[in-house]
């Protein structure tokens, strides 16, 4: 009993440890889910918010996605616990501003996806599904195109 108590205490301190922590003052809103932070060590760092995904900016509901992140973490002090870093050298993580979870709240509020090719999380997937059944934000619209769905087609014109 002990030994198999011992082992998940340290178990979840490596899960703990295995995520880094950054934190700094937010200093530019790049869409709904993308931002940079000023460190304390004057260090400038691109973040794209984990698990999830905003309507691009040319989509319905792109400028309200990014104007709502702007109003909750603009100009503030956030923490963000590092998933891991994307092709485009983007630190993806999950963010708090004191203790709101951005990356929860943009999806209760029916303003991102839950990116399931990223994440499982079924907290998540409710407050999706939660957002969908009151129809929030882009749920309101009956033709709501997924922003990967969207990035796709996109390149496939252009092609």
């Amino acid at each position: 009993m002990i030994r198999t108590f011992f082992c998940i205490i340290l178990f979840q301190l490596f899960i703990v440890i295995g995520y880094a922590q950054i934190k700094g003052k937010v200093v530019k809103i790049s869409d709904g889910d993308t931002f940079t932070v000023l460190t304390a060590s004057n260090e400038t760092v691109k973040v794209r918010l984990h698990g999830i995904d905003c309507p691009e900016k040319s989509q319905d509901f792109g400028q309200v996605a990014k104007q709502h992140l702007s109003n909750l973490i603009f100009n503030r002090q956030v923490k963000i616990i590092k998933k891991n870093v994307d092709r485009y050298g983007r630190v993806v993580g999950v963010v708090f501003a004191d203790t709101i979870n951005v990356n929860e709240h943009l999806l209760s509020s029916g303003l991102a996806w839950h990116f399931k090719k990223y994440d499982t999380n079924p907290v998540w997937a409710k407050l999706e599904t939660n957002a969908k059944s009151k129809r929030l934000g882009l749920w309101s619209m009956s033709n709501s195109v997924p922003p990967w769905m969207f990035r796709k087609n996109k390149t496939k014109s252009i092609k």
